[in-house]
This record gives structure tokens, C-alpha cells and sequence, in this order.
């Protein structure tokens, strides 16, 4: 399994032949990522409606690609009826090609700056497992009880209220077992994360983690 991330929460997930894309946002978004990086989509998935994670026009360009079958919830449809995704809500699972996408419980922050249409009432993480590795991409969202088990997760920590702060994330990620673990979610100045508390509370947890620059990616092993 290789994975790839973008800006914010975006990330590539290759593995048995497939090129699975979760959560294309506008975030240093560039024309060229749609013929590159975000080309040739298998399987196209989003957590929620925000535009950081859910970039409107980049997924109608993906989806004219007519192999790629695009998964997200109700409430994205009905913020973009144009996109007309599958619909799926946590518990579902989707079979794709010999790879299983669990579709997962994510309960995003709120402050007052979501009043008026921002909220959030309807978030979903996924658990894409090959049947070899699981890779969990837990959406924007704060810490809640759950027994999700993974190899590599990837889990937002800037906090301000919206997802995980260092701290909780770091105990989020070892009840995970992840062997490793990518920090998200950190790259709008509007929200800065305070990296060098993701990695002392990290390495307080004993956890494996690895900070991913922008388009680079590593093998889970």
C-alpha cells in the first residue's frame, strides 16, 4: 500500500492496482493536480461538505472520468446536488474490486464561526482495507469511544475547537494500534497546529508517526 498526501486532509491511497483519492480540497489546489495526482481516480471518497475536504469543482472533473465511482454522505449531496454521489452513512461497507471501505463514525468540532450553514451534522471517516494493511483517515473530527484497529492512520491535530488537539490525538492514535501514524489537517494559516507539540506528545505515546510533505509519499509496511 502507498499512500500520498495533499494539503490539509487530501490523500492518495495506491494499492492493488486501484488509485483510491479521499477528500480533494481547494487548499494550494492547482489545475495541473487534476491531470497528475488526482488523475485517473478508481475510487473517489469524502468525509464532509467543507471545501478544505470536498473541493467542488476539482470532484466534477475527477467523476467525468467514468470508471470512478465517487462514495459520500447525504448531506454533501445535498450541498452539492451537481456532484451525485453514492450515498453512505457509518456502518456501511463498500466492496470495491477486492478492497473493503468500512464507512466509519467522525464527530466534527463546533464553534460559532460554523453558525449559518457551516455546521457539520453529518461527518464519516473510512477504513480502507486491502486485506493486507487498513488505512484510517478519520475525517475532520474530535476524540469519541470507538475500537477501530488500523496499520496506518491519518489524524487531524490542529485542533481550535474543529478536530483533535496533540494531545488527544496522540491517545486517539494509539488505542488505533496504527504502526504508523501521519498528522493532517494543519495547513490553513487560518488554523495553525503547534507541530512541535504533535511530536512531543507523540513521542510521549511511543507512536510511530511521520510528517508527510505535500505530494510525498511512503510505503506501509
Amino acid at each position: 500500500m502507498k499512500v500520498t498526501r495533499f494539503a490539509q486532509s487530501c490523500v492518495l491511497i495506491e494499492t492493488k492496482g486501484e488509485r483510491i483519492l479521499v477528500d480533494p480540497g481547494v487548499l494550494q489546489f492547482e489545475d495541473s493536480l487534476l491531470k497528475e495526482a488526482w488523475g485517473n481516480i478508481d475510487l473517489l471518497l469524502v468525509t464532509h461538505k467543507h471545501s478544505d475536504h470536498c473541493n467542488n469543482d476539482a470532484i466534477k472533473e475527477i467523476v467525468k472520468d467514468s470508471k470512478t465511482k465517487f462514495y459520500s454522505s447525504q448531506e454533501v449531496a445535498d450541498a452539492f446536488p451537481e456532484l451525485s454521489p453514492q450515498i453512505v452513512k457509518a456502518g456501511d461497507v463498500i466492496d470495491f474490486d477486492g478492497i473493503k471501505v468500512e464507512v466509519v463514525k467522525a464527530v466534527h468540532g463546533y464553534i460559532p464561526l460554523l453558525k449559518g450553514g457551516g455546521e457539520i451534522l453529518e461527518n464519516i471517516g473510512y477504513i480502507i482495507d486491502d486485506g493486507d494493511k487498513r488505512a484510517y483517515l478519520t475525517s475532520d473530527s474530535i476524540c469519541f469511544d470507538n475500537d477501530y484497529k488500523c496499520d496506518v492512520l491519518f489524524v487531524p491535530v490542529c485542533n481550535h475547537g474543529l478536530v483533535m488537539s496533540p494531545f488527544e490525538a496522540a491517545l486517539f492514535a494509539k488505542e488505533t494500534g496504527a504502526k504508523l501514524v501521519v498528522p493532517v489537517h494543519y495547513d490553513n494559516q487560518k488554523f495553525p497546529a503547534d507541530l512541535e507539540a504533535v511530536k512531543m506528545e507523540f513521542e510521549k505515546q511511543g507512536l510511530n508517526y511521520k510528517f508527510l510533505k505535500i505530494n510525498e509519499s511512503v510505503e506501509v509496511s
